[in-house]
């Protein structure tokens, strides 16, 4: 099955897609609204709860997942606050593979 092309906004063609590493929050995948000290805004953002297919998020940042079956990613937030500890930039290909994989919901 070939992946779907990811339609962005204009306002996301000027806005980096990132994974971003929290203390206590988890990781997710989004785009980088903004950063001021420790606390970064994401638009369009999924949580990475589980991944597969890659053997670290700088590899998912990079190739993407191999394997989106197996990963849990639930469905999108419009907007997110988190405090960060790691800002991994993705490529489009990274992009493109984690905002095809399934919504994992319960």
């Amino acid at each position: 099955m070939k992946p779907k092309k990811v339609k962005k906004t204009k306002l996301q063609k000027k806005l980096k897609y990132v994974i971003v590493r929290t203390e206590s929050a988890g990781v997710f995948a989004g785009f980088l609204e903004s950063k001021k000290g420790n606390e970064i805004v994401l638009l369009k953002a999924r949580r990475i709860w589980y991944w597969s297919g890659a053997a670290s998020l700088s590899q998912l940042a990079m190739e993407g997942t191999k394997d989106p079956e197996n990963c849990k990613f639930p469905c999108e937030v419009d907007r997110i606050e988190l405090q960060w500890i790691e800002i991994i930039d993705t490529t489009p290909e990274a992009q493109e593979s984690i905002k095809n994989v399934k919504i994992w919901a319960a």
